[in-house]
């Protein structure tokens, strides 16, 4: 491959790139759902590979990215147009949590475990699950928080008073599970364990899906009988 055949070939792409974005939107940059993932990906490697293949010239990446991008505008034109195929093409929203409480069908229905899901609280500055009313997954991956009306975000400015220490949550049993390591580390014994599940009328850990301890605001206790 020669130069002025790359440089023909690089501006050619280039400029069909622009036009697919102007077209199509600025969702294929954004990856808003797993189609657009999809179809930015091999939009780039349909561009990457023809450059670099001596034997496809500047025609073919005319003809596969203009293909390609038909087929795109195609698949977003029947998503407006159609709930059938938005539906198809997008996928929905899935909530995870409902009413301050984990909806394990849900979350294995999209492959999910309760690590993953505190994780992806965490990335959302939501490091306990009892701030949370309603979260949902979407369809890009992301997921939407609405916490609790004592949990959601005011200034201490406002009202005038000190901050406290803020402490970490720690998870002490996940489905069902003692986590032994964690709850050495705050210093305590399966006899305390019990006694907070205790109160919380549990009396054996089988029967528990997640437990949390707050510092200053206790333990926070999801039974499988809880849904």
């Amino acid at each position: 491959m020669n130069i002025s055949s790359l440089t023909i070939e690089l501006i050619t792409g280039f400029l069909f790139l622009f036009v697919i974005i102007m077209f199509i939107g600025r969702k294929v940059i954004n990856q808003i759902t797993p189609f657009t993932f999809i179809g930015s990906i091999v939009l780039s490697e349909l561009l990457g590979n023809a450059l670099y293949d001596d034997k496809v010239g500047t025609f073919y990446i005319i003809y596969s990215m203009s293909l390609w991008a038909i087929l795109l505008f195609t698949v977003e034109y029947l998503g407006r147009k159609s709930l059938f195929f938005r539906g198809i093409f997008q996928g929905k929203p899935s909530a995870l949590i409902k009413n301050g409480l984990v909806d394990r069908e849900i979350l294995l229905k999209n492959r999910m475990n309760l690590n993953q899901l505190q994780s992806l609280l965490r990335q959302s500055e939501t490091f306990s699950i009892r701030e949370v009313a309603f979260c949902y997954l979407e369809p890009n991956g992301s997921i939407s928080i609405l916490k609790k009306p004592q949990y959601q975000k005011t200034t201490l400015e406002d009202f005038n008073i000190q901050g406290k220490h803020a402490y970490v949550p720690v998870t002490l049993i996940r489905d069902g599970k003692v986590l032994k390591d964690e709850l050495k580390d705050l210093g305590y014994d399966e006899s305390w364990l019990k006694e907070q599940l205790l109160s919380q009328n549990v009396t054996n850990y089988k029967e528990v899906f997640l437990a949390e301890w707050l510092e200053g605001d206790g333990i926070f206790v999801q039974t499988y009988l809880n849904k």
